[in-house]
């Protein structure tokens, strides 16, 4: 079977438009006995569910996903020969998805125009039978369509399903017509089926001190929720969705924005069991609105759906608060790798920003096998790059207007460089290499100053802690970031390029000249981000000196952070790496706000956008942009894993294919674990601490260079066990 026939078929229609409604399309297909194979290959414009004789077709939910569409589209393969009978009957229900809802919820014009496209379906049943015979039954004239019972369904507001319209009494079956629509977009699948995960059950049903009856799942989770229920026809079950219960209580959802984020139900006869089908929601809490009866704990489920990745690294520590904060930032990655790396999963945005996607991939890929999940995003930002290189600030590109940045647009040589190191496919990197190189060339051609990035509109630190009152902005100046980003992308490209056998002496040679130009321009370091950028990316001439320095004004600040966005995720790194690692334990181990373990003092069970999202004193820091499921700041992940547990590689040798194992152990966490799984097999190591003594073990599948309380070792793979004296 050729996986891209469909490509001869055609796409279809309703006759008339369905409007709110999501159309169902039916196909009624005879099969013979000695049939041996079946298969089914199938799209949308939308996302949709099939159904075979009553059966679902596959695991994959909210298919197709979500690509550069104008480009890219997936086509999902089944195998469908268990689920047929003699006589088949084909159903498949189709939904807005990204295609048609309106993404962003912001922008009027693009809302309409996005709201107005076409729903569409391309499938292709293939039949083999036993002696040789291959019959294709493509969508066409001989499908039929109807209304279902899902009578609105859209990303941001919800769905709304009319159980009273089950069954074919209820139809009213009209022909379909041929849809004018590329075929040359599709594409077999490419990254992870999104599928359901982890089940929920309710832990609580509360009634708020404002009287309205919440239940509380105990976990903030992306997906949806399955409801049990017994009830007359027409009785509804309403509810909406929300993160966080306010200071008095209350359910609260204001951060949800224009997302009303609500499932209706209208309920047939008797015993009935339901959960949305064609959308999603990120959420804790549930605010019942209707429902028949008195509801109870066990008739509501939280489903999560995610990309179905496999886990690979795990790791826990004598801290439970600082396990809590792993276990958050776990549930964050979940929650927002969904097709492709989101910024959050609840309001009405839930975009493919760059900027967090290249601050947590190291991170990402130390939890989960993310390398099939990034090559197809990466493949979209590719397709989305701009005719000068530029990239923009959301993958897939909905936000067109807005310029090339730094730091965002810097995914395009970031992610690829970081999946090589974890994977280390050099296809992917060989893939991605000329659009690394684009990226470099447009930050060139845009700046008003050769050799450093000037006078653009920036981000900036997003969001970091020195921000002037009234913005989100941090202190740092704008273009001594891009300057560094865009040292560090020139940088990139080199290693990247040397990686590959590729010739980079124009781009090495723009590199040192980007570093000597930087120098000058940018003699003093004036925030924390500003001296974290400088070490991270070597830009410092005295890079002691400027770590010194940034250690001095931490302590200055009270043992403050006050990075954001672009500071953070190479913050304890660049202490640690310059003799400051209690200072680094310092400031991850910190329970009051601002730092990473306050939140969960707060209850937190994801990581928030804000370090102070909710307030030491209970009020939330904003309504119109509080995420309290972003993984941004989740990257410190990758600091623990590298660094507090010391397993890291050599550059040369990515993809763990040699092991370097350094630990940093601190006494007031007393002991960490980790277990990694890598393409040369896996990696456990552990540290505690006994009496003053630190006791390491190590069991390594390859080489390995240890470093243990300034001792180097030279070791072959196999199992070790070290012991040592450490300052604590």
């Amino acid at each position: 079977m050729t996986p891209m026939e469909i490509r001869r078929c055609d796409w279809i229609t309703p006759d008339v438009p369905a409007g709110d409604i999501c159309p169902v399309f039916r196909r009624a297909f005879a099969v013979e006995k000695d049939l041996v194979r079946a298969e089914l290959q199938i799209t949308a414009l939308g996302v949709y569910e099939a159904v075979l004789n009553g059966r679902r077709v596959g695991e994959y939910v909210l298919a197709p996903g979500w690509t550069s569409y104008a480009r890219r589209l997936q086509v999902q393969t089944y195998d469908i020969t268990d689920l047929l009978a003699g006589e088949n009957d084909l159903r498949v229900t189709v939904g807005r998805g990204w295609f048609r809802s309106p993404m962003p919820g912001w922008n009027t014009r693009d809302k309409q125009q996005r709201t107005e496209q076409p729903c569409g379906l391309i499938a292709l049943i293939t039949l083999v039978y036993a002696d040789g015979r291959r019959e294709t039954l493509s969508t066409g004239e001989d499908w039929r369509w109807s209304e279902s019972e899902i009578r609105f369904s859209e990303l941001y507001d919800g769905e709304a399903f009319d159980a009273r319209l089950a069954g074919d009494a209820c139809r009213v079956w009209r022909p379909v017509r041929r849809l004018d629509w590329s075929r040359e977009i599709l594409t077999p699948q490419e990254g992870e089926e999104i599928r359901e995960q982890e089940r929920l059950p309710a832990v609580a049903i509360l009634t708020t001190p404002a009287g309205e009856t919440v239940v509380d799942f105990g976990q903030e989770i992306t997906g949806y929720v399955e409801f049990t229920v017994t009830a007359a026809p027409g009785e509804e079950v309403r509810f909406d969705h929300g993160e966080m219960l306010d200071r008095e209580g209350n359910f609260y959802n204001e951060n949800y924005r224009r997302a009303r984020a609500e499932v209706r139900y209208v309920c047939r006869e008797g015993a009935q069991r339901w959960h949305p089908r064609l959308t999603f929601f990120g959420f804790r809490y549930i605010r019942l609105k209707a429902w028949p009866g008195e509801p109870r704990p066990e008739q509501f489920t939280a489903v999560a759906v995610y990309s179905a990745m496999a886990r690979t690294g795990q790791i826990t520590t004598g801290d439970p608060l600082l396990n809590r904060l792993l276990d958050n930032i776990l549930w964050s990655q979940r929650g927002n790798f969904l097709d492709v790396p989101t910024d959050c999963p609840q309001r009405d945005e839930r975009l493919g920003w760059t900027g967090d996607a290249q601050a947590f991939v190291k991170a990402a890929c130390c939890f989960y096998d993310t390398e099939r999940f990034f090559t197809k995003w990466l493949r979209d930002l590719r397709a989305e790059q701009r005719p000068d290189g530029g990239v923009g600030s959301v993958i897939p590109d909905l936000l067109p207007d807005d310029p090339p940045r730094a730091a965002w647009g810097d995914a395009a040589v970031i992610c690829p460089w970081e999946v090589y190191q974890a994977y280390g496919n050099r296809a992917l990197l060989a893939e991605q290499f000329d659009s690394m190189r684009r990226w470099v060339d447009c930050i060139g051609g845009m700046t008003r100053t050769p050799r450093l990035w000037t006078g653009c509109d920036q981000l900036g630190d997003w969001l970091a802690l020195d921000a002037p009152e009234g913005t989100r902005k941090g202190a740092s100046r704008d273009d001594f970031i891009a300057s560094a980003f865009y040292a560090h992308a020139a940088d990139l490209v080199v290693r990247a390029g040397r990686a590959l056998g590729e010739d980079v002496t124009a781009y090495d040679t723009l590199h040192r000249e980007i570093t000597a130009a930087f120098r000058a321009a940018f003699p003093d370091c004036r925030t924390q981000t500003e001296h974290v950028l400088a070490l991270a990316f070597h830009l410092a001439a005295d890079e002691q000196a400027v770590a010194d320095a940034l250690a001095a004004m931490i302590r200055s600040e009270g043992t403050q952070l006050r990075t954001g966005f672009v500071g953070t995720p190479y913050l304890l790194h660049v202490l640690s790496d310059h003799g400051y690692g209690k200072l680094a334990w310092d400031l991850l181990l910190r329970r009051e706000y601002p730092g990473w373990l306050y939140p969960v003092t707060r209850g937190a069970t994801t990581v928030w956008e804000h370090w102070d999202g909710v307030r030491p004193d209970g009020s939330f820091w904003s309504a119109t942009m509080n995420s309290f499921n972003h993984y941004a700041y989740g990257a410190v992940a990758d600091w623990i894993f590298e660094k507090a547990a010391g397993l890291g590689h050599p550059e040369d040798k990515p993809g763990y294919a040699e092991l370097r194992y350094a630990p940093l152990p601190d006494p007031r966490v007393g002991r960490l674990q980790v277990q990694l799984h890598t393409r040369h097999g896996t990696v456990r190591a552990a540290w505690r601490w006994e009496d003053g003594i630190v006791c390491c073990e190590l069991e390594t599948p390859v080489p390995c260079e240890a470093c243990i309380a300034g001792e180097k070792h030279r070791l072959p793979p196999g199992r070790h066990t070290f012991r040592a004296a450490m300052p604590g």
